[in-house]
């Protein structure tokens, strides 16, 4: 595949990637963390995949069942055509509780004729490092290891198991599945039973989306991304995910390689508020109570990520015996930057309380747990605002001054005591307010370079950065501020190159990014609309929306050149910030026309 042209199913438990010409190419099982049973994304050779192979006479269309996470793809040669319904199981039990197993489900719905494919059926377990055995267990194709860490893994289908392992042609004479599980299934498997789940998973993610807040511009990407993020959730915790993948790089042929399958505070934070907005409110609870189970002790210190159950050590290791996608080596599991120190964190965790508290009914003992965080985090702050650290894009050089950082510090206290008044809280208001202002001042003071007449990337530098775009939003400065429109107007300057955004351009630890980073084009576009530059922002919106896969999702970068994307996909952070700047465009948009509508 020359661009991530792929779609992504899950059921908040794990998750799989499918190519526009139906070939599962990724998937980790039982969890999103877990080693994959497919990666031919980061070797095409011994990665392993789960492929459809058609003549070439096909024409393949893809898409989204409406307003769900489950993927259509139609092969149609003109006489015969079939549709391939991929998804992973997830529904409501009588109970309340989630049926959501870590099965993934290929129903082949015929159409017309008769079609003929090859089923190329290629797992490769625990990421390929050892040899997988595929075995005719009668009524299951079993998948094996033998050395190494054991792993296993259970293919049922109403088509004859031994066409698929022989890689015969296989005649599609009715309707027919084939369902892969981590677990051998205690009842017997049929045609009937996936369909039922095909109906049950369609009405969950239906209703799902019925609860979702609807705009009247913009819908089809916002309702696309709040998908996208509800994917990337991992129900049994409320951790979210910063992106389905690891190791997917940001330049081919760098060494920008990161494992994503983890939850960034940071990330899962803005992903949070962002759910609430959109009507969600169970999403922000549940992650709240990752946050309040993961701090348990009082003087427990913050990491930038965890595992998705919480985990706290994530080291790094290096998957040697893999390519890489597209070459681009080293692939990576765990994520050495979980020992990093990002004074930022503090700020966007204490946004997230304070909206919890703002729009959510708290019970008292929730409160009290959420209060000791906050007064542990402002002591934390206190401590710690005035030194150096890696920053929010975690550079593994030395540490700094970060606006960002130092701007998300002083996030963390006014929040704070925004959250001591709605709690009537008092006691603590002029410490706290003197902080603020100390914070404030050092920012105002330190971060403005008088001479390119801009908030910096770091105290001294001249070096710009995409991140002190998010003053405004954060409420730091406000929009006519001429500090603010200056830093816009210097930074899109500086670092916008056709339309697409530069994180910065100073070299790093690994030299000069060369990729755009998606996130922080959305910033620029709500940052112009916030001046007063909407035609221009909208303009450059739209452009940036025709840069999505075909099926409208974002990895973490785009090529400058090319405009292909890049990165780990599809990325929880990208999706947000669409998100916000569609609903922006959005209001705006609909207070324009009932403006007009006046007249």
């Amino acid at each position: 595949m020359e661009n991530l042209d792929y779609g992504i199913i899950g059921n908040c438990k794990s998750a799989a990637l499918v190519s526009k010409t139906g070939s599962m190419d990724w998937c980790c099982l039982p969890n999103f963390n877990s080693p994959g049973v497919f990666a031919k994304l980061l070797d095409n050779e011994i990665g392993g995949s789960f492929e459809i192979n058609t003549g070439d006479d096909y024409n393949i269309e893809q898409e989204y069942l409406w307003e769900t996470n489950i993927l259509s793809t139609v092969f149609d040669n003109g006489e015969d055509a079939f549709q391939l319904i991929d998804f992973m199981p997830r529904y409501s039990r009588n109970d309340g509780s989630y049926y959501a197993p870590p099965d993934i489900i290929r129903f082949f719905r015929l159409l017309k004729g008769a079609p003929k494919f090859k089923i190329i059926y290629n797992p490769r377990l625990e990421f390929a490092k050892e040899k997988t055995f595929n075995e005719n267990k009668g009524s299951y194709i079993k998948s094996f290891t033998r050395e190494g860490k054991y792993d296993s893994l259970f293919l049922y289908s109403s088509f004859d198991l031994d066409s698929i392992l022989e890689e015969r042609e296989i005649v599609l004479k009715e309707n027919s599945y084939c369902l892969l599980a981590y677990h051998e299934k205690l009842i017997p498997q049929t045609l009937d039973r996936s369909y039922l789940k095909f109906q049950r998973t369609k009405t969950y993610w239906m209703n799902w989306s019925e609860k979702t807040t609807r705009y009247s511009h913009y819908h089809n990407e916002i309702m696309r991304s709040a998908l996208v993020l509800k994917a990337l959730s991992y129900k049994k915790s409320g951790a979210v995910l910063a992106a389905a993948t690891t190791s997917l790089p940001e330049t081919i042929g760098e060494e920008r390689n990161w494992d994503y399958r983890f939850c960034w505070i940071r990330d899962a934070s803005m992903v949070i508020k962002v759910m609430a907005g959109l009507g969600h409110v169970q999403s922000a609870k549940e992650f709240l109570q990752f946050i309040i189970d993961i701090i348990p002790h009082k003087d427990e210190k913050i990491q930038i990520m965890y595992g998705i159950n919480g985990e706290k050590e994530l080291t790094e290791h290096i998957l040697d015996h893999l390519k890489g996608y597209k070459g681009s080596a080293p692939v990576r599991t765990g994520n050495a930057a979980y020992i990093q120190k990002q004074n930022d964190i503090y700020g966007i965790l204490m946004e997230v309380i304070y909206q919890q508290f703002l729009q959510f009914e708290t019970s008292l003992e929730n409160s009290e747990e959420l209060w000791t965080i906050v007064r542990g985090i402002v002591m934390i702050v206190e401590e710690n605002w005035q030194k150096p650290d890696k920053g929010i894009w975690e550079l593994r050089t030395e540490d700094r001054h970060f606006v960002f950082s130092k701007l998300l510090c002083w996030v963390a206290i006014d929040r704070a005591i925004k959250i001591g008044e709605v709690l009537r809280m008092g006691i603590n208001d002029t410490k706290w307010k003197t902080l603020r202002a100390d914070i404030y001042n050092d920012i105002y003071n330190n971060g403005w370079n008088e001479e390119i007449q801009a908030y910096t990337q770091s105290y001294g530098s001249k070096d710009l950065d995409a991140s002190t775009l998010l003053m405004e939003s954060y409420g730091f400065i406000e929009a006519e501020d001429p500090r603010f429109e200056s830093t816009v107007r210097a930074t899109e300057k500086e670092l916008c190159r056709d339309g697409l955004m530069y994180r910065y351009k100073n070299k790093d630890d690994f030299g000069e990014p060369t990729s755009s980073f998606t996130i922080c084009t959305f910033w620029l576009i709500d940052s112009l609309y916030k001046i007063g530059e909407r035609e221009k922002a909208r303009a450059m919106f739209d452009q940036l929306l025709s840069y999505s896969n075909h099926l409208g999702l974002f990895s973490e970068d785009i090529d400058f050149e090319t405009k292909r994307l890049l990165g780990n996909f599809p990325q929880a952070y990208s999706h947000l910030a669409l998100i916000e700047t569609a609903a922006n465009f959005s209001k705006g948009l609909v207070s324009e026309e009932n403006f007009l509508g006046v007249f």
